[in-house]
């Protein structure tokens, strides 16, 4: 039995997919699950959060593996990782998948990804079998465009000429069920990428010709960024993210080999992920 965390995000629910169609048994978790409604076979909805480390305690009953996935301000606060661990082993939880950051190698200083620094830590100490994923960017970011686009036909995004290579959710899930379910990921860290650097002005131009219709680009300055983000982000993570977006350094616009050498394919094109996604957008 496996244990998946953030089940009904963008890596999580595809994860669970994956695993069951393997013949795992799942259990998915999220702070929102209603365990009384209908699941597919082989997975059970547990509701827990991860900030409470002891709510999480049913869901590991049983599972020898967990994937741990933080969201929201549990990335910036929150219990010691510690006490998520203590009741991961409690449970006989033999093997941890942690999704955290590429920012976690390439700006071993920044505050904004110091709490998942301290998962990567706790997680490598804790006398289990683990493998650490850092991914960068998301392609699914792009969906805080989604309104705008379906209402005004419009783009709004900060540094649109910057380019990184945001990965698919969906070759995330892929590496975590193969690093769930095979011995020989044990100790591992793998950098997450998409095939090739791409900026917001031309993910919106790939929106565009998916939808068959113009969509204008408006570019926000820095300060403007800084303003929105800072209506739902801590603002150690905001400025984080805005260095990251703005000022992205060398191993950040890398195209990292990771997802293709895993998975045997080419990681997923950001017009891929548009193409999945498409409904939200009209």
């Amino acid at each position: 039995m496996i244990t998946v965390t953030g089940a009904t995000g963008n890596i999580g629910r595809t994860l669970v997919e994956l695993l069951v169609e393997t013949g795992e048994e799942v259990v998915a978790v999220s702070r929102r699950a209603d365990s009384a409604a209908p699941a597919a076979p082989g997975v059970r909805r547990v509701r827990a959060d991860l900030g409470a480390a002891e709510t999480l305690r049913p869901a590991l009953d049983g599972s020898r593996a967990l994937f741990l996935l933080l969201g929201g301000d549990l990335n910036s606060r929150g219990e010691h990782p510690s006490a998520l661990l203590d009741v991961a082993k409690a449970a006989g939880v033999e093997r941890i998948v942690l999704v955290s950051s590429q920012a976690s190698a390439t700006r071993p200083d920044a505050v904004s990804h110091a709490r998942l620094r301290e998962f990567e830590t706790a997680v490598r100490e804790s006398g289990r079998e683990f493998t650490v994923l850092r991914p960068g960017g998301f392609a699914s970011n792009a969906l805080a465009w989604a309104e705008s686009v379906r209402t005004r036909r419009t783009v709004v995004a900060p540094f649109g000429d910057v380019a990184l290579p945001v990965v698919d959710p969906a070759d995330i899930a892929a590496v975590a069920a193969a690093a769930l379910t095979g011995d020989e990921h044990a100790g591992r860290t793998y950098e997450l990428t998409g095939p090739e650097p791409i900026s917001p002005r031309r993910q919106a131009e790939v929106l565009a010709e998916a939808l068959g219709e113009d969509l204008a680009f408006v570019e926000l300055t820095r300060a403007q960024a800084h303003a929105h983000l800072a209506g739902f982000m801590p603002e150690e993570v905001v400025t984080g993210t805005l260095d990251i977006l703005g000022t992205p350094l060398p191993a950040e616009r890398r195209v990292s080999p990771d997802v293709e050498t895993l998975l045997g394919r080419p990681a997923a094109p950001f017009a891929a992920w548009v193409a999945r996604n498409l409904p939200a957008f009209r």
